[in-house]
């Protein structure tokens, strides 16, 4: 039986791939701009055909393909930026996806971007990503996802899944989503991961914070809890603690996001493995590149296991 066939832009370091290729598929284009996420993508996919930037991708001369996923840069709409939006270059994005999909007319498709996406700009913005979405003639539902049952971390997503109202019926998509929402409902009811279980036992002396860095962020912390804006260091006990606050893109900068406590010694950062596994990528995965470009990687891609989620269904929903 011929595999579907998806393409993957805004690909980062292939969180989509991984978990859409475990459902089936078949990745028939590779889009990512930078160039170390390309080259942590490069060392871990047989890639044959690679675009680096979506503004230069002919639509028009595309083979054609049955699902698109995308993790469209959610810098322009983050709570951790400037929320610029559709005014930011990175957020218009967005309106390649549309070009290659009304050119394209997939059968289906998942998008991802951060939970704040929905109520960016007073939720203008999310009203805009609908609209041009019915335009297309696309069934389309959004779900916001914490993986915290899959991974110890809590992350918060918004994913977007559509199907082409050329090809299925409304009750035909409504089933989908039934059977996505069943699954995820489903983990949400597992006990979740304990954070222990993505660290590891040895070797973790280097990430240890100097005393230097360690009293900035405890002062740092003091300084912003006085002004009662709440900001803090995350700091994890992994012989109780269960779920870490969210990795981000800046960890390499000070780990203040997910600090592991040490008996007797500072709290250190986690290594770049352990990034990896609390996004859920598998333990043969390549990190290649330096341990700055390996926490941005991690920060900013997707939680495996959620893809996943809806990548097993959507993947048997076009054969």
């Amino acid at each position: 039986m011929t595999k579907p066939k998806f393409i993957d832009l805004c690909a980062g370091i292939g969180g989509f791939r991984i978990a859409f290729e475990k459902a089936g598929a078949q990745c028939t284009l590779t889009c990512e701009i930078d160039k170390f996420a390309k080259e942590t993508y490069l060392a871990n996919f047989n890639e044959n055909h690679f675009e680096p930037d979506i503004k230069k991708i002919d639509e028009k001369n595309m083979e054609n393909f049955d699902i698109l996923c995308a993790g469209f840069p959610c810098q322009a709409f983050s709570l951790a930026g400037k929320q610029a939006g559709f005014a930011d270059i990175r957020g218009t994005i967005f309106f390649d996806i549309v070009r290659i999909l009304k050119e394209k007319r997939p059968r289906g498709f998942l998008l991802e971007n951060v939970k704040n996406l929905k109520s960016h700009d007073k939720g203008n913005t999310f009203k805009v990503i609908q609209k041009n979405l019915d335009d297309l003639n696309y069934w389309h539902q959004d779900f916001i996802v914490n993986p915290q049952s899959l991974v110890p971390q809590r992350r918060e997503r918004v994913y977007i899944l559509g199907a082409n109202k050329d090809l299925y019926t409304k009750q035909q998509f409504e089933k989908l989503v039934a059977d996505v929402r069943a699954d995820i409902v489903s983990t949400h009811q597992q006990a979740g991961k304990r954070f222990e279980t993505i660290l590891d036992k040895d070797d973790v002396e280097q990430y240890t914070l100097s005393d230097k860095l360690w009293s900035f962020l405890q002062q740092h912390a003091k300084k912003h809890a006085a002004a009662g804006n709440g900001f803090g260091y995350g700091l994890m006990n992994p012989d109780t603690d269960i779920t870490a606050r969210t990795l981000t893109a800046r960890y390499h900068k000070d780990g203040s996001e997910i600090l592991v406590a040490q008996k007797g010694k500072n709290p250190r950062r986690l290594s770049p493995r352990e990034c990896g596994r609390i996004m859920g990528f598998p333990e043969d995965f390549k990190i290649v590149v330096s341990k700055t470009q390996s926490y941005k990687q991690f920060g900013n891609s997707v939680v495996v296991p959620v893809i996943s989620l809806f990548a097993n269904h959507l993947v048997k929903f076009v054969k």
